[in-house]
């Protein structure tokens, strides 16, 4: 049976659900481009989905890959990680073969996008699933007469089966903010990092692949143009202070973004920026 892309109902939102002859499946949301989930051949689910994540667009949902931009987090003067996750985007492409299924989704500026950040863009999201692995590739075209500056970010969610027996490896030696601790700069010096407490960290200029490990499987995380990772899990109190997160949600989910963060991108007028997260099952 060839990979197909099939038009859905997801909770009531439209969406697209991608296979693969090999089993992969991952299901795309129109609202924000976002990634809901996505199973490997022969594997379970790899992003984690909020039981308690709303679906009617009155917010973002909770898990799964939101595209942040053209804001990352609070720095800068629009609302929290941008508009982009908040609205519909449009199918610009589905294609797929024996071995993959992969889609592209877009966003351009309109009246009301204008009004909260007044440049001329355009924003596609390509999603591939092929083998074990799942790519995500963001492109930013400045459409307008003028240079803009933007922050963004593939906020993934993953899945995993405990946070705290859960190891993150190829982050030593690189330097971080800690928001968890007055935005303070340190530099990683472990062989791993294990969650333990409330983590916001936000690592910069990371020039090597990362491999997620838990019990019996392990994933890699890979970033091109996108120079900066972020790791994030909001711990007991602020799990149970999130409305739409069960209150032990931090236990399944561990955060690790590809971002552009630390230093705006500059895009000039008529020019492109990319950024590509790959992660991949093993």
């Amino acid at each position: 049976m060839p990979a197909k892309i099939e038009h859905i109902d997801h909770h009531g939102q439209p969406a697209l659900r991608l296979t693969t002859a090999a089993g992969a499946r991952a299901v795309v949301a129109l609202q924000g481009a976002q990634v809901l989930s996505w199973s490997p051949p022969g594997g379970g689910e790899r992003l984690y989905l909020s039981p308690r994540a709303v679906f009617d667009a009155s917010m973002p949902v909770r898990g799964g890959i939101p595209v942040c931009f053209p804001q990352f987090a609070d720095l800068g003067p629009l609302p929290a990680h941008g508009f982009a996750r908040k609205l519909k985007w449009a199918l610009a492409t589905e294609r797929s073969g024996d071995d993959f299924a992969l889609v592209g989704l877009r966003l351009v500026d309109d009246d009301d996008t204008r009004a909260a950040w007044p440049h001329a863009f355009s924003a596609e999201l390509s999603v591939l699933i092929e083998d074990s692995r799942l790519d995500l590739e963001l492109e930013i075209e400045n459409t307008g007469g003028e240079a803009f500056d933007f922050t963004a970010a593939l906020h993934t969610y993953l899945a995993v089966r405990e946070v705290e027996e859960s190891r993150i490896e190829g982050l030593h030696g690189f330097s971080y903010r800690d928001k968890t601790d007055a935005n303070r700069i340190k530099r990683d010096s472990g062989d791993v990092l294990v969650i333990e407490a409330e983590t916001d960290r936000v690592y910069h200029d990371v020039s090597r692949p990362l491999l997620l490990r838990e019990y019996d499987r392990s994933l890699g995380v890979n970033a091109e143009g996108f120079p900066d990772v972020v790791v994030w899990n909001p711990w007991v109190e602020r799990s149970a202070a999130i409305a739409d997160l069960p209150d032990d949600g931090f236990r399944r989910m561990l955060c690790i973004e590809a971002a552009a963060a630390r230093q705006p991108v500059r895009l000039p007028a008529g020019e492109t920026w990319w950024g590509r997260q790959t992660l991949v099952a093993l």
